[in-house]
């Protein structure tokens, strides 16, 4: 095996400048003795893992006779020896199980045995006593990062064999995640979600949903510091660490003007009375499914007429999409019925030239109407066009719709009335054998509710 193969860090970590652990033999020798006994207990398997073991056995088809890589990945350093919260890839977390608590550095192996494939999960195992390594090593030792699960231990929870990284060698011809079609293998086999995962996404909503109602809570709080952006993005991120691993992207608390900025995540404006708060924002669970939800509401607890006038259309064309969702529609088509409102409303409004096929309502919205959701908040990005886009739903989709209207402060081809509004409204959609499920319906949307909302949650 190469070096490179064992690699749990980006980066190799200098420690030369930093006061060093003792390293003398009697040290050593000290240090390593005199501990409890820790004996091994192996968890019962994971209901997850069951399905994992069918996803691999759906992709493993797909290359018969080829050995597959799946690499959990490496620690991203973020500024010298200091390095992000691991978070192993989508693809290799959907196909083991292995959510929050798996290791840097893990590789999914499926090697072909004859007409399927045999799966190995190889990791690097914790570290005994008997090395220096649990004290000594600032990456993966013991007292530095906490215990690693044992190859034993692992297997059980995953019920998948496993081995010490050491033992995996690369081959030349291996199918890695760098490969074009294994990467869009692993995208489209995650855009039906099975029984586990509905379930996993449907609990991320749940949270995401008390988050929001915490954040109207904190409003008041909010409005009373220069910066009460980040008030509302800590209130939530807080919710998203004591019911999840963490939030599923950065969280968006666009306050005013900054609510036309699609993806504002500075946070570091002021919660003003009269102006509308957008919030966009996610719990990502152990599991690693998330949630995607945005609510815009009134930071005084009600909507100024034309605040108001703003929200219901986007609502309308949010509930115009949603209308449509069943099995054997086109998924663009969910984007284009939510565009006929924007634009009937818009046009209504004088906002727009004289209609010549242009699609001028775009201005006010040039973001997409929905995308995948599950492990990633942008899932099953590397599939195909014709099976996203141009994809026809199937049961166990689940995907945002997320219609919003933006007029920027500096927009003359709106009145000032209009100027600094930004609305968005998104909910997670799951398409049943009939029809649809607003996962997130429990969530106040429309003007009325949501006034009652923020009354109920500051009362």
């Amino acid at each position: 095996m190469t070096e490179s193969a064992q690699t749990t860090h980006e980066v190799e970590i200098d420690n030369s400048n930093r006061s060093t652990t003792p390293q003398t033999s009697t040290f050593a020798d000290y240090i390593s003795q005199h501990w409890a006994e820790r004996p091994e207990e192996l968890p019962e398997e994971l209901p997850v893992a069951a399905h994992a073991a069918t996803r691999r056995r759906v992709l493993g088809a797909l290359f018969p006779g080829e050995r597959l890589v799946i690499a959990a990945g490496a620690m991203k350093q973020r500024s010298n020896d200091t390095f992000y919260p691991f978070r192993a890839h989508s693809a290799f977390a959907h196909l083991t199980g292995w959510g929050a608590e798996s290791e840097p550095g893990a590789v999914l192996v499926l090697d072909p045995a004859g007409e399927s494939h045999e799966a190995t999960l190889y990791f690097r195992e914790r570290a005994g006593r008997d090395s220096d390594e649990f004290f000594a090593n600032p990456e993966i030792g013991e007292f530095w990062i906490g215990p690693r699960p044992s190859l034993g231990q692992v297997a059980s929870a995953l019920g998948v064999r496993t081995a010490h990284l050491a033992e995996f060698a690369a081959a030349a011809g291996d199918r890695t995640l760098e490969d074009a079609d294994l990467a869009r293998a692993a995208s489209e086999l995650r855009l039906v979600k099975d029984a586990y995962e509905i379930a996993e996404m449907q609990a991320a909503v749940d949270a995401t949903a008390q988050g929001f109602t915490e954040v109207l809570a904190a409003l008041p709080q909010a409005s009373a510091h220069p910066r009460g952006e980040r008030i509302v993005e800590g209130v939530f991120n807080q919710r998203a660490r004591l019911d999840g691993n963490t939030v599923g992207y950065e969280t968006i608390a666009a306050s005013g003007p900054h609510a036309c900025t699609l993806h504002w995540i500075r946070n570091d404006g002021p919660v003003r009375a009269g102006d509308l708060l957008l919030l966009d924002a996610g719990v990502e669970l152990d599991s690693l499914y998330t949630a995607d939800i945005t609510r815009t509401v009134p930071v005084s607890g009600t909507f100024s007429e034309v605040q108001r006038r703003v929200y219901d259309a986007v609502l309308e064309a949010a509930d115009a999409a949603r209308a449509i969702v069943r099995p054997g529609i086109r998924f663009g088509d969910v984007h284009d019925a939510a565009m006929q409102v924007i634009e009937a409303r818009t046009r209504e409004w004088g906002l727009l030239p004289e209609d010549d096929g242009t699609a001028y309502y775009r201005r006010y919205m040039v973001h997409g109407t929905s995308h995948h959701l599950g492990m990633d908040v942008h899932d099953c990005a590397q599939a195909r066009r014709e099976m996203y886009m141009d994809g026809i739903l199937e049961p166990g989709m689940i995907f945002t719709i997320e219609p919003g209207l933006y007029f920027q402060p500096d927009d003359l081809t709106v009145p000032a009335e209009y100027r600094g509004i930004g609305v968005r409204i998104e909910d997670d959609i799951l398409v049943t054998e009939d029809g649809c499920v607003n996962l997130s319906s429990e969530i106040p949307r429309t003007a009325d509710d949501v006034e009652a909302w923020i009354r109920s949650a500051q009362s």
